[in-house]
């Protein structure tokens, strides 16, 4: 079976995570981040040693770390995505465009590649936004008439962004050039499998594992919309409880604009508080926390494909690439 436990139990629980680039993977360790890429020439293997944070740093406080956490995250994925591009086969790269073209330049070569990766992760932050939240609360919002209750309200919208993550994630699973992106994502969670069972990093034993890992983004989506129904809902109502007038202002489009603002603002506390949830579902391993990676688990069998044999070698080169020098250090 394709979606089998792992034969030898999980030993331990790492830190050690990626995402899946073009024809290849990126990886981050405590100590160092890797991009790793099957280039015409072999596998090509870029590292970067991480900015550690200290420990008594604010940027490592409960609930706020998690939101600096996921803007770094999605900084580096998009920096390494861009990175995979340029070192990707020819066959597999895109011509420059004429605004890639003028800004090279007029800004040059260093500033163009700033200008464009801040581009990109300010579009794909937007879109999540637009599509997972912004568009759920404007639909939910034209039931506010009909919907006095508050929970109800927002348990309607969080089922519209589920329904709408679903059928996204469902779409880009079809599409032909992401079905190799998705078979490395799958190698990337297979090799981490495997180390975290303890058996020596081979293409045979990583190709034993499961390509399912609880600790994956898709996990971390899910839960975020699952929170923000509990959130929205008690911060909403909260805000009515404030301020009465709004209550005679319902069904209005202030009163949703209003609603909608409010909301927008309150997504730095619900990743916030999904993160610590995460993190604590992430170094434990019991009935709960089964539940709760459960959705996440199964939405991979749409955001992973089994990989072949040199897509798993490009994910054993990364995560040897980012080990720390001490044994352990990378323990959860």
């Amino acid at each position: 079976m394709a979606n089998q436990r792992p034969e030898v139990r999980e030993q331990f629980k790492t830190m050690i995570g990626g995402q899946a680039l073009i024809e290849g993977i990126m990886m981050r360790g405590p100590e160092t981040d890797a991009v790793v890429v099957r280039t015409a020439q072999g596998l090509h293997v870029e590292t970067t040693p991480r900015k550690q944070i200290p420990k008594n740093s604010p940027k490592n406080w409960p609930f706020i770390r998690g939101t600096i956490r996921f803007v770094e995250s999605n900084v580096v994925g998009v920096k390494a995505l861009l990175r995979s591009a340029d070192l990707a086969p020819e066959e597999l790269q895109e011509q420059p465009s004429k605004l890639d073209l003028w800004l090279e330049e007029k800004l040059g070569n260093e500033k163009c590649q700033q200008a464009v990766l801040g581009l990109a992760v300010a579009l794909g932050l937007g879109l999540s936004i637009v599509l997972f939240f912004l568009l759920p609360m404007i639909i939910s919002g034209f039931f506010d008439r009909w919907i006095p209750n508050m929970l109800m309200l927002n348990l309607v919208e969080g089922v519209l962004r589920m329904g709408i993550f679903f059928v996204y994630m469902l779409l880009i699973s079809r599409m032909g050039e992401m079905k190799r992106v998705f078979a490395y994502h799958g190698a990337e969670h297979k090799t981490i499998r495997c180390y975290e069972a303890g058996l020596e990093l081979t293409v045979e034993n990583v190709r034993r594992q499961t390509r399912l890992h609880p600790r994956c983004g898709t996990s971390f989506l899910l839960v975020v919309m699952v929170i923000s129904i509990l959130v929205f809902s008690v911060a909403s109502s909260g805000l009515v409880a404030l301020f009465p007038a709004l209550e005679a202002m319902r069904g209005s489009f202030l009163y949703r604009l209003i609603m909608i603002v409010f909301k927008l603002l309150l997504l730095p506390v619900v990743v916030g508080i999904t993160y610590e949830i995460n993190r604590w579902a992430g170094g434990h391993d019991n009935g709960l926390t089964r539940i709760l990676t459960a959705p996440g688990m199964w939405m991979q069998n749409f955001t992973t494909n089994e990989p072949e044999d040199d897509m798993i070698e490009v994910g054993i080169a990364a995560v040897k690439a980012v080990l720390p020098a001490q044994e352990g250090a990378d323990r959860w």
